[in-house]
């Protein structure tokens, strides 16, 4: 049986609930709740998870006692357990606030540029870019930043080329912001006339955003300026972004 598409505020809490999981990556725990929910990993069948059900799921990676009953056991696993349910139920507060996205359509902004930002938390560029959550995505122009787009990447980690899938989500995005990015990852995004931007101290977005609109309005770089200059398709060609 073939999985559903996974939406954003899923993939956000599977995420979230793997890095409080000992030795659980986001692929191991997608294909525990995949055999616990028959393939129907949604935020309503996530409401109705347990302790128990969640914890039996990963087999022999923890020991599970077949009369163990999670809200009572005294066991080291359990308080990490409950947590990671708690994630995937959306009680916990780290889950993510409704970001202001708009609708966007062809021609709302004249002479605007599209831009994917790595990113885990909020309005931050905070992602490395083979292991974040997901792209927010922005249309710039000197009068507006407009968030249009947030894209989930953890479906990612399910295939064979990861990286190639994440450039896949961004490869409308002349510009892509990371606060970090490793050659061969680098290496595609160029391949795909992507120009990646490194900024490894991260920050608000629409802040350093707002440095690259006012660049647009006084004298982009020629990176920029070819950008702003040419065609999808004959973007940036060059790559000194990234050291």
């Amino acid at each position: 049986m073939s999985a559903q598409p996974i939406s954003n505020e899923v993939a956000l809490r599977i995420a979230l609930a793997a890095k409080v999981l000992p030795n659980t990556s986001v692929k191991d725990l997608i294909e525990a709740l995949q055999t616990n929910l028959d393939y129907e990993i949604t935020e309503e069948t996530l409401g109705n998870l347990t302790v128990t059900q969640l914890k039996r799921s990963f087999g022999n990676i923890y020991e599970v006692d077949s009369e163990w009953e999670g809200e009572d056991a005294d066991n080291s696993d359990i308080a990490n357990f409950k947590e990671a349910v708690r994630i995937l139920w959306g009680e916990k507060g780290q889950c993510e606030q409704e970001l202001p996205i708009k609708p966007y359509q062809e021609g709302d902004m004249p002479n605007s540029i599209r831009i994917a930002v790595a990113s885990n938390t909020g309005e931050q560029l905070d992602g490395h870019f083979g292991s974040c959550h997901r792209y927010l995505i922005y249309q710039l122009s000197v009068d507006e930043i407009r968030l249009i787009a947030v894209r989930s990447a953890i479906e990612a980690d399910l295939s064979e080329d990861k990286n190639q899938f994440r450039v896949n989500l961004i490869k409308d995005c002349p510009i892509l912001y990371v606060s970090s990015i490793g050659g061969p990852a680098a290496a595609k995004v160029i391949q795909a006339y992507i120009y990646p931007m490194k900024i490894e101290k991260g920050g608000a977005i629409r802040e350093i955003l707002a440095d690259l609109q006012n660049a647009i309005a006084t004298s982009p770089p020629p990176w920029l300026a070819k950008i702003l200059g040419v065609g999808t398709g004959k973007r940036v060609k060059n790559y000194t972004a990234v050291s």
